[in-house]
């Protein structure tokens, strides 16, 4: 059988994006983050006691496209970039649909996810400005481990708070953790002020992304040489990102690819931004008519259930006031096994998409995702990070739809990161032990 054109497409190294794409530049109407103790827009200053000052000046930079530094661009490489773009061939002879299905491979990344994209940008900047440890929070550990392995690259001394719920669920993403020489504590910890508040009055709770936050950032505000760094919501983070979309874009051109429907996971909102925004900046301009769907957990329907309003980003009341999205910051999601999308809210620039109704958004129990990742190891070969299930269940009932229509659609979905570390989820799909996402796990 000869091999298809579109069955795979690669870029070489040197067609790694040379510039982030700013979606701040493009769409209308953004209201900026405030100061909870003035009420006022925040200014750099406001942000300081937390971050380095280069990634003050991305996260509350207006310009289309910001240069990506040599340094970066060149660890791309070993973070397997270009990541392949690839045809799910067996996965439509399986539907018997219409439809062309294609996935974008970030599971290829030594990290296993998208997330080391902006953890090494996020490093290099924090290193030029000469910060010597940085903390963090991490959901269901892609992001965590992403930081830990390239704090190495630049001599950064790094701390984790790892949501308590998947902490326990997920032991060996301590193990890597722990193996990159970094430290991980389950949240909420004794190890801040917040972190034992909650403890006092929740003694049982499996933790949220908003407590993790709260603890990290209150450890960086109480150390000069600290600063803190997030995989997640904030407008630097779905910045460095948009090397993912950018290469699809590219790849897509070169095999002739003319996308219906572009889907990728929500939780915070990283790698929907990052596979999607370039192609909606082309869509605010009027050059395409594609569609962006963002699947989420029904444990943390922050866009279908949500409210569009400011809220903090954390659980403590740390973080500035941001537009977005959300369940409120008080809400502490079941414990799902997609720990990366357990959060309240949504990142401002995927919620203002939204809410101008260039995106639109789905739902779906944890049972229902785990179906489809099942699905995509039996066909295709692949096990799925449990948060990469959403978007692919979204295709997959996509390519159904065009197949009840017989229509001729083409699915481009974002396989944000691989599940070999989530196999007890699984594993309790397959054995009927499973809870739905209205129960903990």
């Amino acid at each position: 059988m000869t091999i298809p054109r579109d069955a795979r497409v690669d870029l070489p190294p040197e067609h790694i994006p040379k510039r982030w794409y700013n979606l701040v530049a493009d769409i209308p109407g953004l209201k900026p983050p405030l100061n909870p103790a003035t009420m006022k827009p925040l200014c750099p200053e406001d942000m300081e006691p937390i971050f380095c000052k280069d990634i003050i000046r991305q996260e509350m930079s207006a310009e289309r496209y910001i240069d990506i530094p040599e340094e970066v661009r060149d660890n791309y490489i070993y973070l397997n970039r270009p990541a392949p773009l690839q045809r799910a061939y067996r996965l439509e002879r399986y539907l018997k649909t219409p439809a062309k299905i294609y996935f974008k491979r970030e599971d290829m990344s030594p990290l296993g996810s998208h997330k080391g994209n902006t953890a090494l940008a996020q490093a290099y900047y924090n290193a030029e400005c000469g910060v010597k440890n940085l903390t963090t929070e991490t959901g269901a550990g892609q992001w965590g481990t992403a930081l830990a392995m390239v704090c190495n690259l630049f001599d950064i001394d790094c701390t984790v708070f790892m949501v308590r719920g998947s902490y326990d669920q997920k032991p060996l993403r301590k193990t890597i953790i722990h193996t990159y020489g970094s430290t991980v504590h389950a949240s909420p910890s004794p190890m801040t002020a917040y972190g034992r508040k909650v403890l006092k009055e929740h003694p049982g709770t499996s933790g949220s992304l908003g407590i993790a936050i709260s603890e990290a950032c209150e450890m960086a505000a109480g150390d000069p040489e600290c600063c803190y760094s997030l995989g997640s919501v904030l407008n630097h983070v779905m910045l460095h990102q948009t090397v993912i979309g950018q290469e699809t874009m590219e790849q897509m051109e070169a095999a002739e690819i003319d996308p219906d429907y572009m889907v990728a996971c929500v939780g915070g909102g990283s790698n929907f931004a990052g596979f999607t925004f370039p192609m909606i900046g082309e869509r605010i301009r009027g050059k395409t008519d594609c569609e962006f769907v963002a699947v989420e957990p029904e444990a943390a329907p922050s866009l279908t259930g949500g409210e569009f309003r400011y809220d903090f980003g954390d659980a403590g009341g740390m973080t500035p006031l941001l537009m977005m999205y959300t369940l409120g910051s008080d809400f502490i999601p079941s414990g799902i096994h997609a720990g990366g999308l357990r959060y309240h809210g949504m990142s401002p620039l995927v919620s203002a998409a939204y809410d101008q109704k260039f995106v639109s958004a789905r739902s779906y129990d944890q049972t229902e995702t785990f179906e489809a990742g099942v699905l995509m190891a039996r066909t295709e070969g692949i096990i799925p990070a449990p948060e990469s299930c959403h978007a692919l269940k979204g295709a997959i009932d996509l390519a159904l739809e065009a197949k009840r229509a017989n229509e001729e659609k083409t699915i481009v979905f974002c396989l944000s990161g691989h599940g070999l570390l989530d196999l007890y989820g699984y594993d309790q799909y397959l054995t009927g032990t499973l809870p739905s996402s209205a129960r903990e796990c």
